[in-house]
């Protein structure tokens, strides 16, 4: 395929044109399946669209020719923008619309009835879509998928149900060609497989890079301080690149940091720049408020979360700050991408580290970025709660032969060894609820005809799976609205959790302001306009990001430098005091120190496995101090570190590491434990066992855990090999726990364990012991220091000797 005439003229028109890789995108449109990497600024959207609109030009198509699928409603809303935009100047008729969560109902159903020539839309909306009687119509003779941001599905179940949905899409459009536009892909051909109809060859085409990111640390009067992860000492030196830059993006890895730091950044906003907010908790409204000033150029800077990440075009951007350690090299090469979005132009980004071990974590990521070496951990296979949503999904749409279904489920990547056993369990589980639950009808949701086909037993029952369908499982949160406002002015969400931590009076940020908690009516956060300098609260809490396993590699492999020639003075000279008292974590070792702080004896545990595996350490380490006569009494856990106090000291760790003993006590801690009945919550409400919405009203979070935790008691008690109960065993082991990194630990470190004694706290454990989140432990430590402190009362008392 080449260029029609109307195309070429209208690149001749804009002083354009086509770039190397936008051409070999042409000349492969016949290809069944195409994976481009492109840089950010590349045109990779542009080349995943040049086949659909040369052939539009060339000749009239009826109904759906091209769907877009994004991993952002966003984004979808972006690209369309930016589409329409040539094909009005070229001249083309071509109908372009998204399908999200925020389009009418109206628009909806005329896009089922009369499909547009391009339809922009999510995972969750294309599911939606197949789930219709008439999707045969809907995406009769559609010709391309384009996957945006592949990547960013390909790392989250998401990822699954689009690659099962279009699947199912290749079935009614046998010819559908698919391409996927990236430009963070760490293992292209692993993505590839994801993304090509096994077993079919997936074609990868690697654009040009471009000029290398222009990145640094930014250059700041005050040394960043040993812990913490505000950055507040940063804040003068950010306003000094707000001024000089026409519009920056500040960059942070929780909602709870971002509201913060705008907080404080306004403060020291002493010229009045425009500056505004945007993260994922804040009212529609606002969001799209910020988005549209940015496209107008009317902020000098936008702090932010992940909900700027990808690959929306913000135009005038020529900066980026991340504040706080990326901990993911691929999640800050993305970020990087936001500033000077246009092919061959460096991006121009600062890292600001929160604290003294942030700044070798930013310059292990630096390096990284610099030389394009991305993390990433490999998927495992395709989740079974995700696939069991997509049977219901497909009888949804009509009745079903499982054989002619388990072929085509297996077409999708991550199902390619998918077994038929396993098949079979989950469309039982789908039929009947499964062994423990077939005798209740609310599950018995399908039905084999004589024929052998398969189709919902109440044909009602698919407006309850359709207000379903999706894999997101958001935290449990309620609305906040201004209590004495014209009907109560949305301001967006907090977590459940944090609302009812609130007392009347209570002060905490939202949108960059100070508000004060009122009360709770009807499950909505009531609030009013505070003037305090300072919130009571700091904020609600929002997600942590774990640092990556290669990450954590290139930090051991700094600290293992002989004088650490790419180090800040002030940072150099902290890690010289720690060598210097103790010793640094190594590589393929693992240290562990021991030592007396506050009448407690405390050890230190650097295992650099990341937050969720050293917490999840901890927990498994002071159990089996517990059983061993040391008397812990709580623990504290960070990305690189687990911190454990009591009252006896460890002398021999060689025991709490038998990885068959941490397995067991694993797996005997989760049977109880609410981080069981968590994930269980989650996968049952994706297979479809619990159901968030009906039509009536959706179940606020403390309900829904109520109906999880009596199914996960029944189920555990009657059925403990249920479908569900497996699912969750696996997940919880991969996902809130992360067992496999501690895993990957004991394959690293082996029996090589250094316990240290010394007689003080290091430099690189007192961090540690100022970190938030500190979980006790209730055992024999507790009865220990009662009884010995009952003693001493006693003595003081006289009364010792009676």
């Amino acid at each position: 395929m080449t260029l029609p005439p109307q195309l070429q003229t209208w690149f001749r028109t804009k002083g354009w044109s086509a770039h190397p890789h936008q051409v070999a995108m042409l000349e492969r449109a016949k290809e069944p399946a195409t994976l481009l990497i492109a840089p950010t600024g590349g045109g990779k959207t542009l080349a995943g669209f040049l086949p659909t609109l040369a052939d539009l030009a060339r000749s009239p198509h009826e109904g759906l020719h091209t769907l877009y699928i994004s991993p952002l409603k966003a984004l979808a809303a972006d690209i369309k923008r930016n589409l329409r935009a040539p094909v009005e100047e070229i001249g083309l008729d071509i109908r372009i619309e998204d399908r999200t969560g925020d389009t009418s109902a109206t628009q909806k159903k005329r896009q089922r009835a009369d499909p547009p020539h391009i339809l922009l839309t999510t995972p969750e909306s294309l599911a939606l879509l197949i789930s219709y009687e008439d999707a045969p119509h809907i995406f009769k003779g559609l010709k391309r998928v384009v996957v945006d941001e592949i990547h960013a599905l390909a790392e989250s179940k998401r990822g699954d149900q689009l690659m099962l949905a279009l699947a199912r899409v290749n079935t009614l459009c046998p010819d559908l060609r698919r391409v996927g536009l990236s430009a963070t892909v760490e293992d292209p051909s692993a993505l590839a497989r994801l993304l090509a109809r096994h077993p079919d060859r997936c074609d990868i085409l690697v654009a040009d890079p471009g000029p290398a990111p222009d990145i640094a640390m930014l250059e700041t009067a005050e040394h960043p301080p040993w812990a913490g992860g505000g950055a507040a000492y940063a804040i003068p030196a950010v306003m000094e690149q707000i001024k000089h830059h026409n519009t920056t993006l500040i960059f942070h890895n929780t909602r709870a940091q971002a509201e913060i730091f705008f907080h404080n950044l306004w403060l020291a906003n002493s010229d009045g720049l425009p500056i505004g907010i945007h993260h994922g908790s804040l009212d529609r409204q606002q969001r799209k408020r910020v988005e549209a000033a940015m496209v107008r150029g009317e902020l000098r800077a936008i702090v932010c979360t992940g909900s700027l990440d990808l690959g929306i075009d913000w135009g005038d951007v020529d900066l980026v700050i991340q504040i706080g350690a990326p901990k993911n090299v691929k999640r800050l090469v993305q970020r990087i991408g936001r500033a000077n979005h246009q092919y061959n132009a460096p991006s121009k980004a600062l890292l600001v580290p929160a604290n003294r071990f942030e700044v070798v974590e930013c310059i292990a990521a630096l390096q990284a970025a610099k030389e394009g070496a991305l993390d990433g951990e490999p998927r495992g296979p395709g989740p079974l709660d995700v696939l069991c949503q997509h049977l219901l999904i497909t009888a949804c749409s009509g009745p079903f032969d499982a054989d002619y279904l388990f072929a085509e489920v297996t077409s999708a990547g991550a199902y390619a060894d998918l077994t038929r056993v396993q098949f079979d369990r989950c469309l039982d589980f789908a039929a009947t609820g499964g062994y423990a639950l077939r005798a209740y009808d609310r599950w018995q949701r399908l039905q084999q005809r004589p024929d052998g086909q398969w189709q919902l037993r109440d044909p009602r029952a698919s407006r309850d799976i359709r207000m379903n369908i999706g894999t997101i499982q958001d935290t449990d949160t309620l609305k906040v609205r201004l209590r004495r406002s014209r009907g109560g002015k949305p301001l967006g969400e907090v977590e459940e959790a944090f609302a009812a931590s609130l007392t009347p009076g209570d002060t905490f940020l939202i949108g960059g302001q100070i508000v004060r908690f009122e009360g709770l009516r009807e499950m909505t956060v009531e609030v009013s306009r505070n003037a305090a300098r300072k919130p009571r609260v700091a904020t609600f809490s929002g997600t942590k990001f774990a640092t990556s396993t290669q990450l954590s590699a290139r930090i051991l492999e700094i600290f293992s430098q002989e004088n650490w020639p790419y180090v800040p003075p002030h940072t150099a000279d902290w890690l010289a005091l720690q060598r210097h008292r103790s010793r640094l974590p190594e590589p393929g070792r693992l240290l562990i120190e021991s030592f007396p702080h506050d009448g407690r004896e405390h050890c230190c545990v650097y295992g650099f496995a990341g937050r969720n595996a050293q917490q999840t350490l901890g927990l498994l380490l002071t159990k089996q101090m517990e059983e061993s006569g040391l008397f812990p009494l709580g623990f504290v856990a960070t990305d690189y570190a687990t911190l454990i106090w009591g009252l006896e000291p460890l002398r021999d760790p060689a025991p709490l590491f038998d990885r068959h003993t941490l397995r067991n006590g694993l797996t005997n801690w989760l049977a109880g434990n609410a981080v069981m009945k968590r994930t269980f919550r989650a996968s049952a409400t994706i297979a479809g066992l619990i159901q968030r919405n009906t039509p009536q009203v959706r179940k606020t979070g403390r309900q829904a855990t109520f109906s999880s935790d009596i199914l996960y008691d029944t189920l555990h008690k009657y059925d403990p090999d249920h479908l569900i109960l497996d699912i969750t065993r696996a997940e919880a082991h991969r996902g809130l726990v992360d067992f496999g990194r501690i895993e990957d630990l004991l394959d690293r470190v082996g029996d090589r364990l250094d316990l240290l004694r010394l007689d003080r706290v290091t430099p690189l454990a007192a961090p540690l012991l100022l970190e938030v989140g500190k979980v006790p432990i209730k055992g024999a430590a507790e009865e220990r220091l009662l009884a010995e402190e009952t003693q001493r009362l006693m003595q003081d008392a006289g009364l010792a000797a009676i």
